[in-house]
């Protein structure tokens, strides 16, 4: 170590430094979060910001907010998490497990931007020149648009000179943890050059109005590698999810400071790249058999548009010890939850078996509105038989047993009308709130009790 430097400890979960290692960040209550921070006079600390209008203090209603100007990456679904595009001088940071497709996302947008007449930069520091231009070639890029360019660095003065060099309207830095600042001696990815990094780049995207995409690691609990400092830093933070399993792959927002964070985009993994899922329905119920035990159709209201997704169940005999519960796209506490609701207030005598839930396609829904049609696919399942065709339902459980109202009724009720279902099973309060319009050709069958319900759905 040189004069002048000193080490320290710094959390990678929340970004609290400690003189010493610690077992436990005695911040963030985080074990083995702590990794050595070589600190330098100088580097890291000076930030620059932008200052709109310098240091002036301005009435709201005065300020023009008229500068945030949108622009398409070509993709609708992308569009839609975005909130309705890219916006010059965000900062939006995507994660994902590996080999989901979030460079190939990136690489569709950036080549659709090109075509549009925008000028874009590609920044990778994963893979060599020649491999992101042969991707390009198999999206159907050569010669999409004259906007594109390339640079294969992992050195983040070579992407700012790169940057200073010529304006762009978009730049993809694939991933940000792969890039290093040559006044840290600690290695890419680490805490401290993930801040410095992060904290620079950010300033070139507002200090010339370029949008910036940064594609990031995830660890092996699913959450964005690095300090929690980096998501506060950007302006969007977006999830890639899906399953090695399945083709189908969802884009959520899990913050967005132009938009919702609601908003889900569909995808479908193609030999081409990814394609758009216009109608959701075609993904997730459309292989489904009318006469399955244990298959209950819910509308999912996520977002501005709701999603039909088929939730499944399977009840069997627990056969050694504890009984097992296995879950796929659902909250695994939530399941725990239900069936002690439905063993000790619906009198379903369910907590001696092994019980297995999941959503069909690969989706993964978090809601509390399918809690209805999850009671009512396990109880299918037990008694190996099936919902009745054009029957569905949607609603909250509660711990005592009650039926809650879930927003957005109206509109799951249109989704279940355009596929055919023709009754309803709801929450009281939910029916209380809709419309002429909303009721029409549906016959609704509003209940407050969850055993209630069972008796309509299974009588």
């Amino acid at each position: 170590m040189t004069r002048n430097q000193k080490t320290i400890y710094e959390c990678s979960e929340c970004g609290a430094q400690s003189p010493k290692w610690l077992g436990r960040c005695n911040a963030c209550m985080a074990w083995s979060s702590l990794s050595e921070v070589v600190q330098r006079p100088g580097a890291g600390g000076s930030r620059s910001t932008r200052r709109d209008s310098g240091d002036q203090v301005l009435e709201l209603d005065a300020v023009d907010d008229s500068a945030e100007l949108r622009g398409s990456t070509g993709i609708g679904e992308f569009d839609r998490v975005l909130g309705g595009g890219l916006v010059a001088g965000s900062v939006v940071l995507i994660g994902g497990d590996p080999g989901i497709g979030k460079s190939t996302l990136v690489m569709q947008a950036m080549l659709a931007m090109a075509s549009a007449g925008r000028r874009v930069l590609y920044v990778t520091g994963e893979e060599s020149a020649s491999q992101v231009a042969s991707r390009a070639r198999r999206l159907g890029g050569v010669g999409g648009g004259k906007g594109a360019r390339l640079l294969a660095t992992t050195e983040l003065e070579a992407a700012e000179a790169a940057l200073a060099a010529s304006p762009y309207d978009a730049v993809v830095i694939d991933s940000i943890q792969t890039l290093r600042a040559q006044g840290l001696e600690s290695s890419p990815g680490s805490v401290a050059q993930l801040r410095e990094v992060s904290s620079r780049l950010i300033d070139v995207a507002k200090q010339r109005d370029t949008a910036m995409l940064l594609i990031g690691h995830v660890t092996k609990d699913g959450g964005l590698a690095g300090p929690k400092v980096l998501e506060h830093l950007v302006d969007v933070v977006l999830s890639f999810e899906g399953d090695a399993t399945h083709c189908h792959r969802l884009l959520r927002g899990q913050k967005n400071r132009f938009g919702p964070t609601q908003e889900v985009g569909i995808f479908e993994m193609v030999s081409e790249g990814l394609r758009e899922v216009a109608d959701p329905a075609e993904v997730f119920v459309a292989e489904r058999s009318e006469q399955a035990a244990g298959s209950v159709v819910v509308p999912s209201a996520e977002g501005s548009r709701p999603l039909l997704v088929e939730v499944q169940a399977l009840v069997a005999p627990a056969q050694f010890g504890s009984p097992r519960r296995v879950v796929s796209g659902l909250d695994s506490s939530r399941l725990a939850v239900l069936l002690a609701v439905l063993a000790r207030k619906a009198d379903v005598p369910i907590l001696d078996y092994d019980v297995f839930a999941a959503v069909a396609g690969g989706a993964r829904v978090e809601e509390p509105a399918i809690d209805l049609a999850l009671c009512a696919a396990i109880v299918s399942a037990l008694r190996e038989r099936a919902l009745e065709a054009g029957l569905s339902c949607f609603g909250e459980v509660g711990l005592t047993g009650e039926l809650r109202s879930v927003p957005r009724a109206g509109a799951r009720l249109a989704e279940l009308r355009k596929l055919g279902f023709k009754q309803v099973v709801l929450p009281k309060a939910a029916a209380a709130r809709l419309t002429a319009k909303e009721r029409e050709g549906l016959e609704l069958i509003a209940v407050e009790r969850l055993e209630q319900a069972l008796e309509h759905l299974l009588p």
